[in-house]
């Protein structure tokens, strides 16, 4: 259809989703050049957008362009709308007709100018509940049915925005949202916190790259880093402030399901009857057996024992036999090869295996008859390993001693109970045969935070002799477990470690003995890693060694049990394809376990040093992490435990000594800053 349209005219358009009214300037084709009031510029626009303001007074047509704020002080007020609505839509009214535009100025401004028109047609497309626009550039009444419904869904909106901000101001505030409130909140914030929650722990990259946490920090006030998260959810109590974020949703998150729980007491009264093999032990009950352990140790899996003849003093290490009672493939075996080992945590333990089991018939208890795998060793005058024998065993451990009370049975060594002393002094023997063949030993304090009833302390472990005789003697076994499997040709977990490129004699001259060497050569050191077959082990000046010595606290050292155990009663051990694929399913739980274990001891690190901001402790400076920041490792004697710190001023030299202040600790956010003056 030709346009009608001529230079002149005064039109209606929508230009970008704005309503408004222009004059036509100039026609070209299929394109208008339309100029507006105000300081809009002109802009071509296709014909087919314009409408023609029919039935206007064509005086009017032609008056002066208005301005926008002339237009927005005729806009028709809501009561006006609303009366010209019911007019056209009540029952009295005839039938319900279109109008043009001009028609609806009229019954809604009043002169009806082209202002009036204009801020008819800028309210007709503004948020009104009335009227609308047709496609035929009319307009149409708003039945009364759409109106209220319209109304209604307006009402629900704004309760439901009314909900939204009383929730997102509770969110807002620091107090705690128990588990009454939270289950309260709607779905959409329950969803939101648990999202947060998920989040804790997350470095700042993945926050930064996460589009629903970048909305939410900034609707509820949250620091938009992984400090700020923490800090935001502990103040709410989302979050247990001590529990370390890498433990949430791991293995040892969850407590052992009621259906473990029900096997574990199955197997404790299992325990009391005869089991298959049984009778092939050998009843080694008539020694005297030592368990030495912390207080408080519930899973005792190891116990020592001294036995003289002829042949020598014959060294027997005992260790707890677990494949007892849990078969390969069982549930409870299941359940501890996918935690591959217990949890130590400052505040306590969470156990491969249920305590109802690991600390009943599965530890070595004093006074209880007990099942174990054990072996005998003879060492020759130089420390070497002379004879050997491994047996699956009974035996009944006498003592259950702390290892203060072996510190002092070595020392005294009261006449009819001089074991203890004797094999401490055979392990020093071994100690110093390692010490020939390369070993690398590091015989000094270890400071570990402690949580006891809401306690915390700073525990520091000595080297006492009861300490360093159970440590070689659970070596001494690996060892002997390693030659047997290697004699036999039997796949095990050995545990080996490349050789190291140690500082030269001269070089660790230079340096101080004590802390500042013990770092020069452990930062030579290689990692330790697991295979199938028996390889060196550097820093032990072991040719071999297998872990076998806590099979109630790590699955390899039970997979360990089961190999020797299936050749000692003729049955097929696993192929070296199957226990490699079997360690391989312990490795991401065990590295997991390592983790969540190291950010623990940092959290209370952090604790404790709050704690005791004003103090301040003599440190060793060992090395430079990052110079460029002034960024040094450093051993505080006191606390047995090397920590990093920020380096003032200076150029210090290893074994160096400085003061170390606290400048920031905030376990809230997770922040230990720790100067160097």
């Amino acid at each position: 259809m030709k346009s009608t349209f001529k230079q002149g005219d005064t039109i209606a358009v929508i230009v970008k989703g704005v309503p408004l009214i222009g004059r036509l300037l100039s026609i070209k084709g299929s394109k208008a050049a339309v100029s507006f009031g105000g300081e809009r510029r002109d802009q071509d626009l296709p014909l087919r957008d314009l409408i023609e303001l029919t039935g206007a007074d064509p005086d009017l047509i032609e008056a002066s362009l208005p301005a926008p704020d002339e237009v927005q002080q005729r806009l028709p007020s809501r009561r006006t709308a609303a009366e010209a609505w019911w007019l056209l839509v009540s029952e009295t009214s005839s039938t319900l007709e279109s109008l043009s535009l001009i028609d609806l100025s009229e019954l809604l401004v009043s002169p009806t100018d082209l202002a009036g028109i204009a801020a008819v047609w800028a309210w007709l497309h503004s948020d009104q509940e009335w009227f609308r626009w047709r496609r035929d550039r009319t307009v149409q009444p708003i039945s009364v049915d759409a109106v209220r419904r319209h109304r209604q869904q307006l009402r629900r909106d704004q309760l439901a925005k009314l909900a939204d901000d009383r929730e997102r101001a509770l969110l807002r505030e620091s107090g705690s949202l128990s588990d009454e409130i939270r289950a309260q909140l709607s779905p959409r914030y329950q969803n939101v916190l648990t999202h947060l929650i998920a989040l804790q722990g997350a470095d700042a990259v993945t926050l930064r790259n996460d589009p629903e946490f970048s909305q939410w920090a900034s609707d509820l006030g949250i620091d938009p880093d992984p400090a700020g998260l923490r800090q935001w959810l502990i103040q709410r109590c989302l979050i247990d402030p001590h529990e370390p974020s890498t433990l949430r949703g791991s293995v040892w998150s969850r407590s052992f399901t009621d259906e473990l729980e029900l096997e574990a007491q199955r197997l404790v009264k299992l325990s009391e009857d005869a089991c298959p093999g049984d009778d092939q032990r050998l009843d080694l009950t008539g020694l005297v057996s030592y368990s030495l352990d912390d207080p408080g140790t519930r899973e005792i899996d190891d116990a020592l024992s001294l036995e003289t003849d002829a042949t020598g003093e014959w060294i027997w290490v005992h260790i707890a036999d677990p494949s007892r009672l849990i078969p390969p493939g069982s549930s409870l075996d299941a359940e501890a090869r996918r935690r591959a080992t217990s949890l130590y945590l400052a505040d306590g333990v969470l156990p491969m295996l249920p305590m109802t089991l690991a600390a009943g018939p599965l530890s070595l208890r004093a006074g209880v008859r007990s099942a174990a795998l054990s072996v005998a060793v003879l060492l020759d005058d130089d420390g070497a390993i002379a004879d050997q024998r491994v047996v699956r065993s009974w035996i009944q451990p006498r003592y259950g001693l702390s290892y203060e009370d072996g510190d002092e049975l070595i020392e005294l060594a009261p006449p009819g109970d001089e074991s203890l002393h004797r094999l401490s002094a055979l392990m020093q023997r071994r100690m110093a045969w390692r010490r020939r063949q390369g070993a690398v030993m590091f015989d000094r304090p270890e400071g570990r935070f402690r949580v006891r009833e809401a306690c915390l302390s700073l525990q520091v472990i000595d080297p006492s002799p009861a300490r360093l005789l159970v440590s070689e003697a659970m070596l001494l076994m690996g060892a002997v477990i390693a030659d047997f499997g290697r004699c036999h040709e039997l796949p095990l977990p050995y545990r080996s470690q490349p050789a190291a490129e140690l500082p030269s004699p001269s070089e660790l001259d230079s340096v101080p003995e004590g802390p500042a060497r013990d770092a020069a050569i452990k930062r030579c050191l290689n990692r330790g890693v697991q295979g199938t077959r028996p390889m060196p082990h550097f820093s032990l000046g072991l040719d071999a060694y297998v872990q076998a010595t806590s099979p109630i606290r790590r699955y390899a050292d039970l997979l360990a049990h089961r190999q020797l155990i299936h050749w000692m009663e003729g049955s097929p051990a696993l192929d070296e394809p199957e226990i490699s694929a079997q360690l391989d399913s312990l490795e991401a739980p065990l590295r997991q376990s390592v983790q969540i274990s190291r950010e623990d001891q940092r959290h209370w690190q952090q604790v404790w040093f709050s704690e005791r901001v004003k103090n301040s402790w003599t440190a060793l400076f060992l090395r430079w992490l990052r110079p460029q920041d002034r960024i040094a490792l450093v051993h505080v004697p006191d606390l047995a435990m090397d920590l990093v710190g920020q380096v003032v001023e200076g150029n210090p030299q290893p074994g160096e000594p400085k003061q170390l202040r606290v400048g920031l600790a905030d376990p809230e956010r997770g922040e230990l800053q720790l100067r160097l003056l």
